[in-house]
């Protein structure tokens, strides 16, 4: 189709017999006509993220606009189909001054919640700026900064490439995060008990620096 190439890598996932629930699994997404990152991540409060899968979606840029869109749809709905996640993370679109990569990523992710839409999966939408500061603990980190992160916090042997791989897998792990966090505090809410906030951060899974 279109002269589409995807390139995945599969990780093998064992789910801790420690774990005190099924793990919560995140497809992130970072939405791109030429290469669209996917990352899947399975995660539980207080422990460590899992690295499921990990992988890019190329298509040509020579190729018509619908043949590269339904291409990038129908893989995204393979990984939905094989890997079946809990929850879609796709990154926000915010302005740029390349009108044309704008537009080009914002139908890509529009592609993707859909993809999740039609599956009566939640689709949630995180800015770059969420995503570094909930990955490497700075909103304004470079790109070297968040795959180093993503490659710790997952304990990748080799560097995810290209950077749009990285960066979905960095969207999983924000979302697995910040919704674990998001999901506490409602209960805590609802209890009408207080929690100190070092206590969500752990439930969380979130760590500040050092080896994990």
């Amino acid at each position: 189709m279109g002269g589409a190439r995807y390139d995945v890598v599969h990780w093998a996932h064992a789910v801790t017999l420690y774990a005190p629930s099924p793990p919560a699994r995140v497809l992130g997404i970072d939405p791109g006509l030429t290469r669209c990152g996917l990352g899947v991540v399975d995660g539980v409060p207080g422990r460590p993220p899992g690295l499921v899968a990990v992988g890019v979606i190329r298509t040509v840029a020579g190729d018509d606009i619908s043949a590269r869109l339904l291409a990038i749809e129908e893989e995204i709905e393979r990984w939905l189909t094989e890997y079946r996640p809990d929850t879609v993370a796709v990154e926000r679109v915010f302005s740029q001054r390349n009108v044309r990569t704008v537009m080009g990523t914002a139908q890509a992710g529009a592609v993707a919640i859909v993809c999740a839409a039609r599956r009566g999966l939640p689709v949630a939408l995180h800015t770059p700026s969420e995503v570094k500061a909930a990955v490497t603990g700075n909103g304004r980190a470079d790109k070297e900064q968040v795959t180093t992160m993503v490659m710790r916090l997952l304990r990748m042997p080799d560097r995810p490439r290209p950077a749009d791989a990285a960066d979905a897998l960095a969207l999983a792990i924000c979302h697995l995060w910040r919704d674990t966090a998001t999901q506490r505090r409602a209960a805590v809410a609802r209890s009408g008990h207080r929690t100190p906030t070092a206590g969500l951060a752990a439930a969380a899974g979130v760590w500040s620096g050092g080896d994990t």
